[in-house]
């Protein structure tokens, strides 16, 4: 009579040391798993539902303007400082991990109607309705310094309505009644730039083509530029004006703009003649629009009080965050790690949000990070399912 037994080498089955990951031996056969599918669709409610309850979106506030704030600007060589400009042509630095005002200074006597930081990061310009634009060294004042002073001015005759500078090299747009592109060693435009009588609101370098930028205007026109042949390429003209414009970082032929029908679109400046996709969920005027600097995601902030997050994919927005002293917003930003979103309202308060409403801020151990990636694979993979779908837009 034979007898099999089972035989083990006891070698695979020890730990050499510690550290070393134990071999776990299964059977994938699907006769031997019943209701595999049952099993992960409860694993995915659950998930999704945890996610709505542990969801806390908001960071905190910084205060201290006196004004709405108007504009925000994010420094791209850093995590720590940003900048904010309000109505009443405040200025301000902020240490972000601090939430602490590093420095401030009345620069303007006008509303700060855009700020730009250099891809350097060791200064910044803002613009006002006082027709000057402004250069500031973006640095942390020690105690004893004085108020801070512009490094350079450079004034025009008309009204300054937006900023923007170049990714790579030494330059910037601005607009008002026509886009002018600035040499900071000269104190004229070295290239202007008019298509139309109306006001031209936003302007913006495009992240790959050094020499290609676009604008939105108040006669509800978005127009691309090219500085190598000094004039317009192409102009579209949408229902309703358009009032600010970004370029995807990371798929640079796609822009998107935040229009006052309440909706987003994104277009494809190879084929202007109709949006890649609509963003809508807003229920008023869409102010301000910023991408992520991963590319997959963007913000908006609108005259409803709400901040919405979209995928660049999507027509619907994944979140939407709002408070109840939170007013209308006039400027919105992401952090340089695409983890915090920026808003600046017309409460005169900047508010930061988690880009990701459930994440958690603290460390991760690698079994939980293995768990949340499960868990985030079985939630994409039933999406689509009523009651999953249901709970995750709320």
């Amino acid at each position: 009579m034979k007898v099999k037994t089972i035989s083990r080498v006891e070698k695979d089955f020890t730990q050499e040391v510690q550290s070393d990951k134990l071999k776990v031996f299964r059977n994938y056969d699907p006769a031997l798993h019943p209701f595999e599918r049952p099993r992960e669709y409860t694993r995915a409610l659950n998930a999704v539902k945890l996610e709505r309850m542990f969801a806390k979106p908001f960071v905190g506030a910084l205060d201290g303007h006196c004004d709405g704030v108007t504009a925000l600007a994010t420094n791209p060589k850093s995590l720590v400082a940003f900048v904010s400009g309000a109505a009443d042509g405040e200025v301000r630095v902020w240490d972000l991990p601090r939430r602490k005002c590093v420095w401030n200074v009345y620069g303007h006597r006008g509303f700060v109607r855009g700020l730009a930081v250099t891809p350097d990061g060791n200064t910044f310009y803002s613009c006002s309705e006082d027709k000057t634009v402004k250069q500031w060294a973006l640095r942390v004042k020690e105690e004893d310094e004085d108020v801070p002073t512009a490094l350079a001015t450079f004034t025009s005759k008309e009204p300054f309505l937006g900023i923007d500078h170049h990714w790579s090299q030494n330059m910037f747009a601005t607009c008002g009644s026509k886009v002018q592109v600035w040499d900071p060693s000269r104190s004229t435009p070295t290239h202007e730039f008019a298509w139309g009588a109306d006001s031209i609101n936003s302007v913006h370098f495009n992240p790959a083509e050094a020499s290609l930028l676009a604008s939105t205007g108040s006669d509800r026109n978005i127009t691309l530029y090219d500085i190598r042949v000094a004039s317009s390429m192409r102009k579209i003209v949408m229902e309703m004006r358009s009032n600010a414009l970004a370029w995807n970082p990371m798929e640079p032929m796609n822009f998107t703009v935040a229009n006052e029908d309440h909706n987003l679109y994104t277009f494809d400046m190879r084929k202007m003649n109709r949006a890649m996709i609509v963003h809508k969920d807003h229920v008023s005027a869409v102010m301000d629009v910023a991408y992520s600097p991963t590319g997959r995601e963007f913000v908006a902030g609108s005259y409803d009080r709400t901040i919405r997050i979209f995928n660049v994919r999507s027509a619907k927005s994944r979140e939407v965050y709002h408070t109840q002293r939170m007013q209308r917003i006039f400027s919105v930003k992401f952090s340089a790690d695409s983890n915090f979103v920026l808003s600046g309202s017309d409460d005169t308060n900047i508010r930061i949000w988690k880009a990701e409403a459930s994440k958690k801020l603290s460390k991760v151990n690698p079994r939980e990070r293995r768990k949340l990636e499960y868990n985030e694979s079985l939630k994409e993979r039933y999406q689509h399912l009523r009651e999953i779908s249901r709970i995750s837009k709320y």
